[in-house]
């Protein structure tokens, strides 16, 4: 991953022209030229596993997804509108999934040069580095809160941007690295309203195997089996978890 990103991601940053697919999101030769090398990699290197990338047809990734030895889970580059507008934060995700869980996550930053893993019941690394599990987190109106307004039902976006329950809010636009800078403590909870199973399949390994919790907004675990986009509650520990979703459902019937 770190080699793909040096020699397909790099050379493009900023100078790459980008096009809209069907769903509105931005693709660049720098998508397609990652997702085709490691696709080719994995499968010669593991080829019991199936590979779903996020630029394949979705008949392709229903396919590879009904795998039934397991599936490598690609996004080749997590931020794409960051990397065609100079933003520096995007990412490369990739997530090994067995019946239906990611069982390995690895999503690298090639700007900052940071890759982070987990092994499931084993824990996570940056760089090596085995990831502690952090102290107690701050109360939940001190937390700094990684929040996307764009997809959430418009009571909840008004009642965040009226009366917030934190102290501060961020969006950085890369949903496999903000689970990730979570799961570090670079911020303490998070909210999204539709992301896709590339978006969290890797991240959200990373933060559980750090304590963290993650969830749908309802409550449920996250669809690992599942194209559809899917609401992602997350937070630093159970307690926090809680106490953020409490105060999410609380009066917004149906959130």
């Amino acid at each position: 991953m770190r080699e793909a990103a040096v020699r397909e991601i790099m050379p493009l940053y900023g100078v790459t022209g980008s096009r809209f697919k069907e769903d509105g999101s931005l693709v660049t030769a720098a998508d397609t030229a990652v997702q085709a090398r490691l696709s080719e990699e994995l499968r010669v290197r593991w080829p019991q596993f199936a590979v779903m990338g996020e630029e394949m047809s979705e008949a392709e990734q229903r396919a590879s997804l009904d795998s039934a030895h397991g599936v490598w889970c690609l996004d080749p580059l997590d931020g794409t509108t960051n990397f065609v507008n100079r933003l520096p934060f995007f990412s490369v995700s990739l997530a090994l999934l067995q019946e239906g869980k990611p069982v390995l996550g690895v999503v690298y930053d090639p700007v900052r040069g940071e890759c982070f893993t987990a092994l499931r019941g084993q824990g996570a690394w940056l760089n090596g580095e085995r990831l502690p599990a952090l102290g107690r987190p701050p109360a939940l109106r001190r937390c700094v809160a990684l929040v996307d307004f764009k997809r959430l039902k418009p009571r909840l976006a008004g009642r965040l941007g009226t009366d917030p329950p934190y102290g501060s809010q961020r969006n950085w636009g890369s949903c496999a690295l903000e689970w990730c800078w979570l799961a570090v403590g670079r911020a303490h909870i998070s909210l999204h309203g539709g992301q896709k199973l590339w978006d969290y399949a890797a991240g959200s390994l990373i933060l559980c195997e750090t304590g963290g919790v993650a969830t749908t907004i309802d409550g449920d675990p996250l669809p690992y089996g599942n194209l559809a986009p899917s609401s992602a509650l997350a937070a630093r520990s159970m307690d926090l978890h809680e106490a953020w979703r409490a105060w999410i459902c609380q009066g917004t019937e149906g959130h």
